[in-house]
């Protein structure tokens, strides 16, 4: 499998695939493919995460694409502007994307689950929810930020506090939990609300610099199932 990321403002990736080669791809994603490409909305892992899924706001079912012959085409986009950028998963490990973030993943062992945010705090405070998608195995992932990427690798023990929506996806070894605004002033002025979400390496972190806009991707997932 191979591909290229193109574009500048709302950038797209082009997939060349090839015979065996298979993609998970977030629902709605798929902007052009050649005729011959087979693809198919699947749920990944099964029926066993379903009730999982449906909570994480990325759907039930994800688009599986496989390739039967060489050099086929599959082109995917965000419907948002927006950077793309890959994930390796034998360099920085298991990634864990917030909603909407996720664009593809591919290799030879892909697992795609549904996590459960390891503090309550975070879960019900720190803006990415209780359900985060994780991605695992050998292979690639494609991550999309709103706006630009700030990327940051935490050594052990160092943390950073980041603007709720702004967190777009983080290596699973990182601690994900929430620290408070702090004042009155601070609560109804900042636009912060309560709290921000503080994270703690070690690990690789993607910032986005906007903050996504929730009807992005309801409207994609929409478009794709009517």
């Amino acid at each position: 499998m191979q591909y290229t990321i193109e574009g500048t403002l709302a950038q797209t990736v082009q997939l060349t695939l090839s015979p065996g080669a298979d993609c998970w791809a977030s629902k709605g994603a798929l902007m052009a493919l050649d005729p011959d490409v087979r693809w198919t909305l699947k749920v990944p892992g099964g029926l066993s995460g379903t009730v999982r899924r449906m909570m994480s706001g990325e759907g039930l079912a994800l688009t599986y694409i496989q390739g039967d012959r060489e050099g086929q085409k599959v082109m995917l986009s965000s419907n948002q502007p927006g950077k793309i950028i890959a994930w390796d998963l034998a360099r920085d490990g298991a990634v864990v994307t917030t909603r909407g973030a996720f664009v593809a993943a591919f290799g030879p062992q892909i697992k795609i689950d549904v996590t459960i945010a390891r503090r309550a705090g975070a879960a019900l405070f720190g803006g990415a929810g209780l359900f985060l998608q994780k991605i695992s195995g050998q292979g690639t992932v494609l991550v999309h930020g709103a706006g630009d990427f700030i990327e940051q690798n935490l050594a052990r023990g160092e943390s950073t506090v980041v603007s709720t929506g702004n967190l777009a996806a983080f290596a699973d070894a990182v601690d994900y939990s929430i620290r408070a605004t702090g004042g009155v002033r601070r609560v109804l002025f900042s636009g912060e609300g309560l709290f921000m979400t503080q994270l703690t390496g070690p690990g690789r972190i993607l910032l986005q610099t906007l903050k996504r806009a929730r009807s992005g991707r309801a409207a994609s997932s929409a478009g794709a199932s009517g």
